[in-house]
């Protein structure tokens, strides 16, 4: 029964229509652009960033408006004495009557703002948020580009593993026969077959594992391009990954330091923190605005008047419970923070930039290493092979072998991805990190 299970197992994960075309890295991360939940909120995010400005500005420019009141009152009069007077030597009615009125008034006012110090501060923060949102978005595309090609190599990575395991499986597949044959004609020990069937079991069970191993990965890629992967394009054998240029360490690092976008958008932060601090001094500073208005009123007893004026109205605060003071005390605190947090994001890229580099230099010399290993366990095995047929070597040996020329692969692919992985990240951390980067990876890819 598990040989079935397992056949299907293997079916669903790794095999692909043979019509299909295999998806390079371009063509994935041109998925990831379309689908990634991740980097559309990004790009919403620079959107409603980008309207900042406008609503800076507005604090400077007119504001105009228009108000009215249409009041009915409905009231009556009652006199002290009721009867007819005589006033100035006429006779004046004296009793009890309605007194209904209506009025109306309507005005319409501009206001200019002539000085104030707090709405000029916003405005000037208002393009510094604009320019914070624009280098979040540009650290967002790089950390796509990022995402994309880690998930894609895990899948390889994970294709490869099962490949290898399956291949040792076919070996050991082939080791355990041929230890049943040589017991059964004498020729061999049962130990060799207790071996030879420990083996095959070991690497059954590690086939299950890969199996599961890769499904993860394809499923951490899903994620990212929003469709279910298809076969990807795997990389060539024997590929030359080119060495970081400038072969310098230092070079990286200060241009991890000054071109970052997390450090762009930490000095944004500080820049931001000082204008916050002006901001809230203003709270001390009298307010100078222009203003003109027209009015007209109507009332029903008195009939229409009509009202134009212009002028400048001032304020001056003269004590406002001491707020202004704790809000400016707690402004320069939140910039020293700034200032804080721009030290560490900086020690934070400058640490990324010099693992990056450290990880591509040791990646070549270990890609370098790990071809040489893969030729001598190669001549190992063929060794060992031509050994246990003349009776030299018995068959744990070839099994040993084995294991170690598909280790020695496996390690090699997996050293290979990730010297390419760690050159995008020193990129990203230098903040250099573009889609033109991805084409000389993807010509390194083979469908």
């Amino acid at each position: 029964m598990q040989r079935p299970l397992i056949a299907l197992l293997i079916a669903s994960a790794v095999t692909f229509s043979a019509t299909a075309q295999a998806a390079d890295l371009i063509q994935v991360y041109q998925q990831a652009l379309a689908n990634d939940p991740t980097y559309a909120s990004a790009r919403n995010a620079l959107t409603a960033g980008q309207e900042r400005i406008t609503q800076g500005r507005s604090g400077l420019l007119p504001q105009v408006g228009i108000s009215g009141t249409h009041l009915k009152s409905n009231g009556q009069f009652i006199p002290v004495h009721e009867g007819i007077d005589v006033v100035d030597g006429e006779l004046v009615s004296n009793f009890r009557r309605d007194t209904d009125n209506s009025s109306k008034a309507i005005t319409l006012q501009l206001t200019q703002p002539l000085f104030r110090w707090a709405s000029w501060q916003t405005y000037q923060q208002s393009k510094l948020t604009q320019a914070q949102a624009e280098a979040q978005f540009a650290q967002a595309q790089q950390d796509v580009i990022v995402r994309v090609s880690q998930a894609y190599f895990d899948v390889l990575t994970a294709q490869d593993n099962l490949a290898s395991t399956q291949a040792q499986k076919s070996a050991t597949t082939e080791q355990l026969a041929s230890a049943k044959r040589n017991f059964e004609v004498g020729t061999q020990t049962i130990t060799d077959t207790h071996e030879a069937q420990a083996a095959y079991d070991l690497v059954v069970a590690q086939e299950f594992a890969a199996i599961n191993a890769l499904e993860v990965a394809r499923t951490a890629l899903q994620q990212v391009i929003g469709t279910s992967p298809a076969s990807l394009a795997t990389l060539r054998a024997g590929v030359t990954i080119a060495p970081p240029e400038p072969a310098n360490i230092e070079p990286w690092i200060a241009s991890a330091e000054q071109q970052n976008y997390n450090v762009a958008v930490a000095q944004l932060s500080v820049e931001i923190a000082k204008r916050e601090i002006e901001r809230n001094r203003a709270g001390h500073m009298p307010t100078v605005d222009l203003i003109a208005q027209s009015q007209r009123n109507s009332q029903t007893a008195y009939g229409e008047t009509k009202n134009n004026a212009i002028g400048i109205t001032w304020n001056v605060p003269i004590f406002s419970g001491f707020q202004v003071t704790s809000k400016v005390r707690e402004m320069i605190a939140l910039e020293e923070k700034s200032r804080n947090d721009l030290e560490a994001t900086k020690r934070s890229v400058a640490q990324s930039a010099r693992q990056a580099y450290l990880g591509v230099n040791s990646g070549l010399a270990q890609v370098k290493a790990l071809e040489a290993a893969e030729v001598s366990s190669q001549s190992a095995l063929d060794s060992n092979k031509l050994g246990y047929q003349v009776g030299v070597r018995i068959n744990i040996d070839v099994l040993n072998a084995q294991r170690q020329l598909y280790s020695t692969q496996r390690d090699l692919a997996k050293a290979r991805y990730d010297t390419i992985m760690n050159g995008l990240r020193l990129k990203a951390a230098a903040g250099t990190l573009k889609e033109a980067d991805l084409v000389p990876i993807n010509t390194l890819l083979t469908n």
